[in-house]
């Protein structure tokens, strides 16, 4: 399993971190917030609602692609690809299109070589646009539909930890008598809360944001590779082809700061 990004680590450091320091200078102790009753009640709520949301492919991919750490969406793989690419508008100028079917196999981008077989197979730029926007629709559909795990868990939580708070409060109620089970019904009840709260802003709802984000910058990228393959059977000179890659890197690079 890869492992989760460093933002990601000291984000969950940072916010639970303040969480426990508030609770301790407030007086309190950190093994009041230790039980598992309440930790069980929450997970295991959470998990099966989210289970009876999603089919478990979904559940998985959310995992994987929050922790993907993809070299594919750096900025020294685009040059190369950009580079390739203009490498490729050359061939197709000056060499057989039986040379540039050799050069394909080499790019670093599953993405932008089926795109060039595309239009290697005779396909005008033009259709090839549009199968290749109606692919990439579809797959930022179900990109969007792996996120949705985490905000729908972050939906879910909350509610789990009210309903422990009320089996903790039935306890309670069924041991008045009793001030040992009435002080560890009280304990589950109101931890139970801060569990289904904390995890859903702390955990669940930022994990979906950052997949929404990162998602988008996937297929932003994807639609400024595509427009930059297209350019391998523009009629325009070469020059004018390499400007136009130059636009489309800057356009890259502008969705990776923004």
């Amino acid at each position: 399993m890869k492992s989760m990004s460093r933002g990601i680590i000291f984000g969950l450091v940072v916010g639970f971190g303040a969480l426990i320091f508030g609770h301790v200078f407030e007086g309190g102790h950190i093994e009041s917030l230790l039980q598992f009753t309440a930790a069980f009640i929450v997970f295991g709520g959470t998990a099966g609602a989210v289970l009876v949301s999603h089919p478990f492919k979904d559940i998985r991919k959310s995992w994987w692609l929050l922790t993907k750490n993809d070299k594919k969406n750096s900025e020294a793989h685009y040059k190369h690809v950009f580079a390739m690419i203009v490498d490729c508008a050359k061939v197709a100028r000056k060499e057989t299109l039986s040379v540039l079917e050799q050069k394909i196999p080499k790019i670093p981008d599953p993405f932008v070589q089926k795109v060039l077989r595309t239009i290697m197979d005779g396909v005008s730029p033009m259709v090839t646009r549009e199968i290749y926007l109606a692919e990439l629709e579809a797959e930022e559909s179900e990109m969007y539909g792996w996120a949705k795990v985490w905000s729908d868990a972050g939906g879910f939580s909350p509610t789990i930890g009210i309903i422990g708070a009320v089996l903790g409060l039935i306890h309670v109620m069924s041991n008045l008598s009793d001030t040992k089970q009435l002080g560890s019904g009280i304990a589950v009840a109101f931890v139970a809360t801060i569990y289904g709260v904390g995890l859903a802003n702390l955990v669940f709802l930022p994990f979906s944001n950052r997949l929404k984000k990162k998602i988008a910058h996937i297929i932003d990228h994807k639609r400024a590779l595509l427009k930059a393959a297209l350019l391998v059977r523009s009629d325009e000179s070469l020059v004018v082809i390499h400007n136009q890659m130059e636009s489309v890197k800057v356009e890259i690079e502008k969705q990776r700061t923004g």
